[in-house]
C-alpha cells in the first residue's frame, strides 16, 4: 500500500511539475511561477545567471505543502557568496516524504559580462528513493542560463536545465527531462513590473505563465500570477486546469519574506513561504 501510494504521488508531482526541475521562490509562486528573468536571491536556484546580480552573503530556507498533502512538501535551503570574480551558491532542495522522496544539491556560479549580459552555470546531483524493493538512483547533471538587459527597464532571460539527457535506467529508457525556459521582464514604472515566460519539457507541451507586480510601499509588495499547466506526457494524454497564484512580500534591510499560493480547480491550494537573511 505503501508503495502504491508513492508510486501515485509520483505520477502526480511529474505530470503537475517537472520533476527535479522545480520553481523555487515565494516571489516566483506568486508571479505564476514565473522565474527565468526575475532577479534575487532565489534567481541562485531557478537560472544561475541572476546569481551575478545579487551581491549579498545571504542564506534563505523554502517551504512548500503542495494541495496541503503532507507528502508532497516541498523544502529549500540556500547560501550566496558574492565575490570580486562571480557569485557563487550552494542550493539544496528535498521532496516527499519517507517512502518516496527526490533531493538535488547544485552548485552554482553566475557572473557578469559587462554591464548589459551576464551568464551562470550548475553541477547538480540528483537522488531518488522509492521505499521496498525499488531502492535508490544517484546521477549527476548541470543547468545554464543568461540574462540579458535591453535599455533600462527591459530584461530577457533563458534557462536549460538537463542539456545532455540523463537516464535513470537506459534498459526502459526512463530518463530526466529536459527543460528550456524563455522569458522577459519589464518595469512599467517604479511600482509596477510585470512577467512573461514560456517553457517546453521534453516530456510535455509549452507552457504559458506570468504574473503583475506592485510595490506598495518600499517594505511591501502584491502579486498575482497565472500558469498553464502539462498537457501530455510521453504518448498519454493528460489535460488539467490551469494556476492562479497570488502572493506578498515583506522586505527589510536585514531580513525579508514571502508568501505565496497557487489554486488548482481540482487539487486545491499549495502554499508557500521564504525567508532570506542578509548579512554585512
Amino acid at each position: 500500500m505503501k508503495v502504491t501510494i508513492s508510486i501515485f504521488l509520483f505520477f502526480i508531482s511529474t505530470c503537475v511539475y517537472s520533476g527535479y526541475y522545480n520553481i523555487l521562490g515565494a516571489r516566483s509562486g506568486g508571479l505564476g511561477r514565473s522565474s527565468v528573468a526575475l532577479s534575487g536571491f532565489w534567481a541562485g536556484f531557478n537560472n544561475q545567471a541572476g546569481l551575478a546580480d545579487y551581491n549579498k552573503l545571504a542564506a534563505g530556507i523554502y517551504y512548500e505543502n503542495r494541495f496541503i498533502v503532507k507528502e508532497m512538501r516541498l523544502a529549500a535551503g540556500g547560501f550566496i557568496l558574492p565575490t570580486k570574480s562571480g557569485n557563487f551558491g550552494v542550493s539544496l532542495t528535498y521532496f516527499g516524504y519517507s517512502n518516496y522522496n527526490e533531493k538535488k544539491i547544485g552548485l552554482g556560479y553566475g557572473r557578469k559580462f559587462g554591464k548589459s549580459f551576464s551568464a551562470g552555470v550548475q553541477l547538480d546531483y540528483l537522488s531518488t528513493y522509492i521505499a521496498e524493493d525499488y531502492g535508490k538512483k544517484d546521477i549527476f547533471t548541470f543547468e545554464l542560463g543568461f540574462k540579458a538587459s535591453i535599455g533600462e527597464d527591459i530584461e530577457i532571460a533563458g534557462h536549460l536545465f538537463n542539456p545532455i539527457p540523463v537516464y535513470v535506467q537506459k534498459e526502459s529508457y526512463d530518463r530526466i527531462p529536459t527543460v528550456f525556459t524563455i522569458g522577459a521582464s519589464y518595469h512599467i514604472s517604479k511600482e509596477l513590473f510585470i512577467t512573461l515566460e514560456a517553457e517546453k519539457d521534453s516530456e510535455f507541451k509549452p507552457l504559458i505563465r506570468g504574473g503583475i507586480e506592485y510595490q506598495i510601499i518600499n517594505q511591501v509588495a502584491a502579486r498575482i500570477g497565472y500558469s498553464t499547466l502539462p498537457s501530455q506526457t510521453g504518448s498519454t494524454k493528460f489535460s488539467i486546469a490551469s494556476l492562479y497564484t497570488f502572493g506578498f512580500s515583506l522586505n527589510f534591510d536585514k531580513f525579508d519574506i514571502d508568501f505565496s499560493s497557487s489554486y488548482h480547480n481540482v487539487l486545491g491550494w499549495s502554499p508557500s513561504i521564504t525567508a532570506i537573511f542578509k548579512f554585512n
